[in-house]
């Protein structure tokens, strides 16, 4: 296996670099190397590394969905949460109608097993899109209407409506009893729970983080632990209890944004290092799970009836974005943000052939034919796209995100020590502000005002300084080193 993590991180790394040097998403070469690397190419990628692919997977899965959770803003959510929640499930079923409409003459297949097929393909992938939306985010893209938030959290959704469709047409083909209306129950069942699951120990966490004043890294590292918990607790439920787990790792981070702020976005820079070697290991292992053999098979007549289901979920979208501010170019921008497939695909395409379906390896074909062509095609035209549509207003306040990471300023509540004298200190306030800067262009300034424990008795009074950092400053750790308990 050690050979196997190897060849992830040096030639993913190598695969990123070439598509970012051609103006291209890093991520489409990481999904390549993995095709390449994987045991349907050159099976570099041993066996036992294949056995735990699953696990690595949803780790890093987890990963970016804690980032998601911790850039989720309330005032974000409530304004496009209608259309989130259309997102999360029209789309889906446009597509589904779509494919069972073209597959029975395309692909000769029976209309249940058709509808199977449309389930499987009618999921976006988290693997590709989360990232990019937060990627945007973090440089304040499409901030003003919420267009990164918006796609971020309909996508989530849209996975378990789709499965809960899924499980329901693969028990129709078992001819067993299943009862529609308990099983669509699920759905709202298992967000329900999915988000009080990660609602209840985040707020937990938040009282433990304001109480002890522990370092970032060792946060981050409990915080991800307990998420991996959540999705060991459903998969243990699982056939019982429906939970979306995944929903749950969001609201862990949705809590700890809405209680603490400054606790959030440190943890969320911790996760954006760990993210590096995450996204690595998701993508290459995605990319190895593709049996491009597998795909052949599913020819020409397979893309036909791929691109017919992604002409049937942009009009299901387009109809998601009516009566929103959107304008047509940014209306756009969604539907391609919703072209992408991956995780879902590669996780339950091989299902039905295992279940006895009679086509289940005409539908897995297809379900790797639609991982290949959409994959990278959706995630370069998410990229391409939002560079040239997605707002950023010349006062983003996004701009104070990213002079607090490059100066590694600390955050209210948090004790630092001068350097100079070896006193310590307790930032009580932080501003924010603009300035004006040469040629009259507007440049971000924080201002932290500092309070000295060793000389005072009272927070607050006593002795005080007010210090402001703007691009040109020197980094904070300078002269001044941040102090923690553990």
């Amino acid at each position: 296996m050690d050979f196997s993590i190897a060849v992830i991180i040096l030639f993913g790394l190598a695969g990123d670099y070439i598509f970012k040097k051609i103006k291209l998403p890093g991520l489409v070469g990481m999904l390549l190397v993995g095709i390449i690397a994987g045991p349907y190419v050159m099976g570099l990628l041993k066996p036992e590394m294949m056995d735990v692919s699953g696990d690595f997977r949803k780790i890093a899965l987890i990963v970016i969905l804690l980032r998601a959770g911790f850039e989720l803003r309330r005032d974000t959510l409530n304004r496009v949460g209608k259309t989130a929640l259309l997102m999360s499930g029209v789309p889906a079923m446009f597509e589904i109608a779509g494919i069972m409409l073209v597959a029975p003459p395309l692909l000769g297949l029976s209309l249940l097993d058709s509808a199977i097929l449309g389930a499987i393909l009618g999921a976006v992938s988290p693997a590709v899109v989360v990232p990019l939306m937060i990627d945007f985010m973090d440089r304040g893209r499409g901030a003003k209407k919420g267009i990164p938030t918006l796609i971020l959290a309909a996508s989530s959704i849209d996975d378990v409506f789709v499965i809960v469709l899924f499980t329901i047409f693969l028990g129709m083909y078992g001819g067993g009893d299943v009862n529609v209306w308990a099983k669509l129950g699920e759905i709202p069942v298992s967000i329900t729970l999915g988000i009080l699951i990660g609602l209840i120990p985040g707020y937990i966490l938040w009282r433990l983080f304001e109480k002890y004043d522990w370092r970032p890294p060792k946060r981050t590292l409990i915080v991800l632990g307990v998420s991996i918990v959540l999705t060991w607790i459903e998969k243990k439920l699982e056939g019982t209890v429906p939970i979306a787990s995944l929903l749950g790792v969001m609201a862990i981070g949705f809590i700890i944004l809405e209680k603490s702020e400054p606790i959030a976005h440190i943890m969320s820079q911790k996760l954006k290092k760990l993210w590096v070697f995450a996204e690595l290991l998701l993508f290459v292992l995605v990319g190895a799970q593709v049996n491009i053999h597998v795909a052949w098979d599913a020819g020409f007549a397979g893309s036909i009836v791929i691109l017919a289901g992604l002409v049937f979920r942009s009009i299901g979208t387009y109809i998601s974005l009516i009566g929103t501010p959107f304008t047509m170019k940014e209306k756009i921008f969604c539907i391609i943000s919703y072209i992408p497939k991956a995780t879902v695909q590669a996780a339950i395409g091989a299902v039905p052939l295992a279940y006895g379906v009679a086509s289940g390896d005409l539908i897995l074909a297809v379900a790797v034919l639609s991982i290949l062509l959409t994959a990278p095609l959706g995630a370069i035209g998410i990229m391409i796209m939002g560079e040239k549509v997605l707002d950023y207003g010349e006062k983003s306040p996004y701009k104070f995100k990213d002079l607090r990471q490059k100066l590694e300023l600390p955050r209210v509540g948090e004790r630092v020590r001068d350097r100079r004298d070896g006193t310590l200190w307790k930032v009580i306030e932080e501003r924010e502000f603009w300035l004006e800067g040469s040629e009259g262009v507007a440049v971000p300034a924080i201002e932290l005002r500092l309070w000295n424990e060793q000389r005072s008795t009272s927070q607050g009074k006593g002795d005080t300084q007010y210090i402001t950092f703007t691009p040109s400053s020197q980094p904070f750790s300078t002269e001044w080193e941040i102090i923690y308990d553990w």
